[in-house]
């Protein structure tokens, strides 16, 4: 008869484990992954802490894939003295454009005028873009471009982390919906509660980090939503494509809104004012460690990057 072990742990382990883990973040032993954004540590636990899953959901164009890059590039400045790693389930575009966005970043060019067929690049340009990558180079980033199964993103999971020996790692996946299902997955909703009970079992078993891009369903579509000064503006965890399947893993979930798109001009119950298209809000809608609230942006889609911003004004009432 196999032999069983036991599964249980006194709850004076976990008391000390978590005393433990509270004297370690009070002497800054233990820290969070720090953002570019005051906003958004403030939001969370001083930024994105270790062992936990971030799920940020949006349209298209919305700025979500904005922000998980502007997380990784500025990670290793934000956090000079902390030794981790980068591994990018990146589904959607090869690594060349991936860096194509980032010399668009501190370039200040677009896309288009890095890009364009037949255009001249000043020397000047070239060379700022040829600095940059030989000193980006430096950080540890790993890119995985080759579309997989949940099972076969686990696997690759274990064989990196068993090659730089349980290094900390952040790990990104863009987007949820381009895990390819396995032949045993009747739907993509099977497949995406298979991808949060990985993302589960990993924070368990590895020094993990995951931030996990998201889309939006169709009910966010419904032009009673796009009505100026109405509740409905605002993104809610249902509006998070597969919400059933990820919302019990995720330890922080965003929704983020681009309201000009929808041709809102006044958001919300409290009619924020919304200048032109680049404004974005985030909605902190789970923070199992932080604070839920909401707060705005401002995106630079030229230079591929987001920035805070003050708190818009408000419609007067009459």
């Amino acid at each position: 008869m196999k032999k069983t072990t036991d599964a249980w742990i006194g709850q004076y382990a976990a008391f000390n484990e978590a005393l433990k883990y509270m004297y370690a973040r009070s002497t800054g032993e233990e820290k969070s992954i720090y953002t570019p954004w005051p906003k958004f540590n403030d939001a969370t636990t001083d930024g994105l802490e270790w062992n936990t899953l971030t799920v940020i959901g949006g349209r298209p164009g919305s700025g979500k894939t904005l922000i998980k890059d502007q997380i990784v590039r500025e990670s290793f400045l934000l956090n000079p003295n902390d030794k981790f790693r980068v591994l990018e389930f990146q589904f959607e575009m090869v690594g060349r454009t991936s860096a194509i966005r980032e010399f668009s970043s501190i370039t200040g060019k677009t896309y288009k005028e890095l890009c364009s067929a037949g255009s001249t690049l000043s020397s000047d340009v070239l060379n700022q873009c040829h600095l940059y990558a030989k000193e980006r180079v430096k950080y540890p980033v790993d890119i995985v471009s080759t579309p997989m199964t949940v099972n076969q993103m686990r696997e690759q999971i274990d064989r990196y982390m068993n090659h730089h020996k349980g290094i900390p790692t952040i790990v990104t996946l863009d987007h949820s919906m381009l895990v390819k299902r396995a032949p045993y997955q009747n739907s993509t909703l099977d497949m995406l509660f298979e991808l949060g009970e990985f993302f589960t079992q990993c924070k368990r078993d590895y020094p993990c980090l995951f931030i996990c891009l998201s889309q939006l369903n169709r009910n966010i579509d419904n032009p009673d939503r796009a009505i100026d000064g109405k509740y409905g503006n605002y993104i809610l965890e249902s509006d998070i494509f597969g919400s059933d399947a990820m919302l019990q893993h995720a330890d922080t979930l965003i929704g983020i809104n681009r309201p000009a798109k929808q041709k809102i001009r006044y958001y919300g119950p409290d009619r924020y004012i919304i200048e032109n298209d680049r404004t974005l809000v985030l909605h902190f809608l789970k923070a199992r460690n932080g604070d839920a609230r909401m707060s705005f942006f401002r995106a630079k889609f030229e230079q591929m990057q987001i920035e805070e911003m003050p708190t818009p004004g408000q419609q007067e009432r009459r």
